[in-house]
Formats: structure tokens, C-alpha cells, sequence
């Protein structure tokens, strides 16, 4: 489970990467219109804060502090500021994924004390599917606002 993981992580963060480069105008990837609130720049970023707090600081015990508000107000950092951290995030969940045992991934996982139960492989799986969601609002945005 935990190679087939990394494979579709990396397989979604790329694809993240891909969308960014995709851009014509690189400043497009900040731009916001009528009903489009989330601009593929902070998507990103906060793509880069979730999946280093789950899967990094909480998996992983490296030591990241999120700074979710950020992920949402910080404009204007680089598309290849942007593919660096997006690398460093994969690099990250490949390390921690690749050092769970198939009886971590059983273990239970709480966000908070009144969520449902739930296993590390399920909230893994749980994610993944945040991550494939906001790729699709990425590349949505740049079809749209480029």
C-alpha cells in the first residue's frame, strides 16, 4: 500500500507542477474573479502546508509548522519557488510513507477527539483525494484566468 501511495502522491504533485508551468502569464496563477476565490497560487500552497503537517510533521515528526492563514494570504511567490517546495513535499511524503509498516497504517488517526474513528491508511487515502480535488481547481483556474 505504502509504494502504491508515493506513486499516486508524486503522480498528483507533478501534475501539480505541470499546471503551474503551464501558465502564459505567470502572474495569472494569483489572479481571483467573481465566484473564483482560491487562485491556483494558493491552492498550491496550500497543498505544500497540508500535505507537510499531515503526512511530514505528523507521520514524519520533521518538525513543520504550519502556517495555514499563509496558505491562503501569501501572494506572489514564484512558480519555481513554487515547484521547489512542491519537490520538497514529495521528497517528504516518499521518506515518511516508505518508513510506515503495513500495522501503522492500521493505527488509528485523529485530526481532533470528536472526529469518527479512522485508520492512518484511510486518512492517507483521505489526502490523496484533498490533493486530486484541488489539482482539478488548478487546472480549472488556468483554463480559466490565463
Amino acid at each position: 500500500m505504502q509504494q502504491s501511495l508515493i506513486k499516486l502522491y508524486k503522480k498528483d504533485l507533478n501534475a501539480v507542477k505541470k499546471e503551474l508551468k503551464s501558465y502564459h502569464n505567470e502572474a495569472a496563477i494569483w489572479r481571483i474573479d467573481k465566484s473564483i476565490s482560491n487562485c491556483a497560487g494558493n491552492l498550491a500552497l496550500h497543498l505544500v502546508g497540508n500535505l507537510n503537517h499531515f503526512i511530514g510533521a505528523v507521520l514524519g515528526d520533521t518538525g513543520y509548522i504550519r502556517q495555514r492563514d499563509l496558505e491562503f494570504s501569501q501572494k506572489n511567490v514564484s512558480v519555481s519557488e513554487m515547484i521547489k517546495l512542491l519537490d520538497e513535499t514529495e521528497n517528504i511524503i516518499e521518506k515518511t510513507l516508505s518508513k510506515l509498516t503495513d500495522e501503522d497504517l492500521q493505527k488509528e488517526y485523529r485530526r481532533n477527539p470528536f472526529e469518527d474513528y479512522m485508520n492512518t491508511e484511510y486518512f492517507l487515502l483521505h489526502l490523496k483525494s484533498h490533493l486530486s480535488y484541488h489539482l482539478g481547481q488548478i487546472n480549472y483556474h488556468r483554463r480559466l484566468l490565463d
